[in-house]
C-alpha cells in the first residue's frame, strides 16, 4: 500500500540525515508500480530490480541509489535527482525524464540473472504489458530486468546528463531536446532517429555512435560551428594580448578585437582574461572555462555561451541580447550596471536570452534588462535583483526568485 511505502520513505529520510529511528530503504525486487514517490529522498537506497512502472517520481531524489535492473517504464521522473545512480540494465521505455539530473549516472548494459535447477544463470525479464498500482509495496518474484535497449522512445527533454555513461545505449527515436550531455560517454550508442535539437554535446565520446536520421538543429558539438580562428589575420593569442593592452592602457596602446561569429573554443584558456569591450556577437564559446573573465561592456549579442563556467565573471553593461546561456554557471558573477564616466549607468542587456538551467546564485543583477528571457529552471538563489526588469520573461520552476 501507499501508506507502507510512505513509512519506509520516512525512515529512510531519517537515515539520510543520520537521525535516530532512521533505516536504509531496501526495496530490492519490490513492486511499487503506479505508486507516488514525488519529492521523497531515496539517496543511497537499495532498489535493485524494483518495479516503478508508471510510478510518480516527480522531484524524487535518487542520488547514489542502486537501481540496477529497475523497471522505470512509463514512470514520471520529471525533475528527479539521479546523480551517480546505478541504472545499469534499467528499463526506461516511455519514461519521462524531463529536466532529470543524471550527472555521472551509469546507464550501461546490465542484467539480473537467476540460477536455475540445472545450475545455469539466465537473465530475468520483466513484463511491461500493464501499468497500475498493485495494492501494496510488495516484493515481486522474478522481477525487473530489461537491458538498456529498452530505452527506445524515452523522453529525456531538458535532462542534465553531464558525464553520463551511455556506452552502447539504445536511444533510437528518443527525445533528447535541450539535453546537456557534456562529457558523456556515447561510444557505440544507437541514436538513430533521435531528436537532439538544442542539445549540448561538447567533449562527448561518440566513437561508433549511430546517428542516422537524428535531428540536430541548434545542437552544439565539438565541431567548429562558426568561422575558425585560423582565418584571423594574426594568431588569436596575439590578438587577445593586444586587446588586453588596449584595455589596460585606456586605448593608448594595443588594439581592440572583433571576433564576431568566430568559434573561439580553440583559442586556449580565457579564464581571468581582461577583455573589456570585446566585440563577439554570435561568437561560439560553448563549454569554455571563463571563470573570472572581465567582459564589461562587451558586445555578445547572440553569442553561444551554453554550459560555460562564468563564475565570478564581470559582465557589467555587456550586451547579451538573444545570447544562449543554457546551463551556464554564473555563480557570483557581476551582471549589474556599468558606471560610465559621465555618471550614467549602462545596464546589462539580456532581452530574449535563454538561461535554462543557468546557475545565478549570488549573482549581481541590479538594473539588469532581462525582458522576454527564458528562465526555465534557472537558479537565482541569493541573487541581487534590485530594479531588474523581467517583463514578459518565462518562469517555469525558477528557483530562488522572489514572486
Amino acid at each position: 500500500m501507499q501508506e507502507e511505502l510512505d513509512r519506509i520513505a520516512d525512515r529512510h529520510a531519517l537515515y539520510v540525515l543520520g537521525k535516530p529511528g532512521g533505516q536504509r530503504a531496501r526495496l530490492t525486487y519490490f513492486d511499487l508500480s503506479g505508486l507516488d514517490l514525488c519529492g521523497r529522498n531515496f539517496s543511497d537506497a537499495e532498489l535493485t530490480g524494483v518495479n516503478l512502472q508508471g510510478a510518480r517520481c516527480i522531484g524524487t531524489i535518487f542520488v547514489n541509489a542502486i537501481l540496477f535492473g529497475a523497471n522505470l517504464a512509463q514512470a514520471d521522473l520529471t525533475n528527479a535527482k539521479m546523480s551517480r545512480a546505478d541504472l545499469r540494465g534499467a528499463s526506461l521505455r516511455g519514461t519521462d525524464l524531463t529536466d532529470c539530473d543524471l550527472f555521472d549516472a551509469d546507464l550501461r548494459d546490465g542484467a539480473i540473472t537467476q540460477r536455475f535447477d540445472d545450475g545455469d544463470l539466465k537473465p530475468v525479464v520483466i513484463d511491461e504489458t500493464a501499468i497500475g498500482p498493485t495494492g501494496g509495496a510488495q516484493p515481486q518474484a522474478g522481477a525487473a530486468h530489461l537491458p538498456v535497449s529498452a530505452t527506445e522512445h524515452t523522453n529525456l527533454t531538458g535532462a542534465v546528463m553531464r558525464h553520463c555513461k551511455l556506452a552502447r545505449a539504445d536511444l533510437r527515436n528518443a527525445v533528447l531536446n535541450g539535453v546537456n550531455l557534456e562529457g558523456a560517454d556515447l561510444r557505440g550508442a544507437d541514436l538513430r532517429g533521435a531528436s537532439l535539437k538544442d542539445a549540448i554535446l561538447v567533449n562527448v565520446d561518440m566513437a561508433q555512435t549511430e546517428m542516422a536520421g537524428s535531428a540536430m538543429d541548434g545542437a552544439v558539438t565539438d565541431k567548429i560551428a562558426g568561422k575558425p580562428v585560423t582565418q584571423l589575420d594574426r594568431p588569436i593569442d596575439q590578438l587577445l594580448g593586444l586587446h588586453q593592452r588596449f584595455v589596460i592602457s585606456l586605448g593608448s596602446d594595443g588594439e581592440p578585437l572583433n571576433i564576431s561569429f568566430y568559434d573561439i573554443r580553440t583559442a586556449g584558456p580565457l579564464a581571468g582574461r581582461q577583455l573589456t569591450g570585446l566585440r563577439a556577437s554570435g561568437t561560439i564559446f560553448a563549454g569554455m572555462d571563463l571563470r573570472g573573465i572581465e567582459l564589461q561592456g562587451a558586445q555578445l549579442e547572440g553569442a553561444d555561451l551554453r554550459a560555460c563556467n562564468l563564475s565570478s565573471a564581470d559582465l557589467r553593461g555587456a550586451n547579451l541580447r538573444g545570447a544562449r546561456l543554457d546551463y551556464a554557471n554564473l555563480k557570483d558573477a557581476n551582471l549589474g550596471a556599468l558606471l560610465l564616466s559621465d555618471g550614467r549607468l549602462l545596464p546589462i542587456r539580456l532581452e530574449g536570452a535563454k538561461l535554462c538551467h543557468a546557475i545565478l546564485r549570488r549573482a549581481q543583477l541590479q538594473h539588469a534588462d532581462i525582458r522576454s528571457a527564458d528562465l526555465t529552471r534557472a537558479d537565482f538563489t541569493d541573487a541581487a535583483l534590485d530594479e531588474a526588469d523581467f517583463t514578459d520573461s518565462l518562469f517555469h520552476e525558477t528557483a530562488g526568485f522572489p514572486r
